[in-house]
């Protein structure tokens, strides 16, 4: 009985530490991923403003072949939105909408319903380094409420693999 009344003290110390330390890691936080792509912005930016492509250098579209994707709107116009529905754990269900657009820039609102409601935004860069060399930034600028800011780290983690899969991805098919 002493032994699991010691595991048990350990396990509520645990917990209260954990929950301290979550009090002073920041909620929000920034993750970016960049990459150089040879082509002239232009070239770049016609591609990567149309969200529909997506589907072709995006991890999250190719992890299921079966996912539902619903469009509202013009691609590559402000007020753009699409919509994604999967079984798929990994995938889950959101949207994204442009909000805002130019050739040196694109800002979406993300937001995701499944595996976890949530609502953040992401924005694309699209830097000239030369005529024929662009730099592209992806960053995403997500939120996590205290207790959950605890765990930001995975998803900084996560975020950050797979939007470097998907500039790797974009980079292949505009370098072909």
């Amino acid at each position: 009985m002493k032994v699991l009344k010691k595991i048990g003290i350990g396990i509520i110390g645990l917990i209260v530490i954990l929950l301290i330390a979550a009090i002073f890691i920041p909620k929000d936080y920034t993750v970016k991923v960049s990459t150089t792509i040879n082509k002239p912005r232009k070239e770049v930016f016609d591609y990567v403003k149309l969200v529909k492509n997506q589907e072709y250098y995006s991890v999250w579209v190719m992890a299921d072949p079966n996912v539902v994707l619903k469009y509202t709107g013009t691609d590559g116009t402000v007020g753009f939105i699409a919509g994604w529905n999967s079984e798929n754990g990994d995938v889950g269900e959101g949207e994204q909408e442009i909000t805002k657009i130019s050739e040196e820039r694109i800002d979406v609102d993300l937001r995701f319903k499944r595996p976890f409601e949530s609502n953040q935004k992401a924005a694309t860069f699209l830097n000239i380094i030369s005529p024929t060399q662009t730099e592209v930034v992806f960053e995403f600028y997500g939120h996590d409420s205290y207790p959950m800011n605890l765990m930001s780290f995975m998803g900084k983690y996560f975020i950050e693999k797979s939007e470097t899969s998907n500039l790797q991805n974009l980079k292949t098919i505009l370098e072909k």
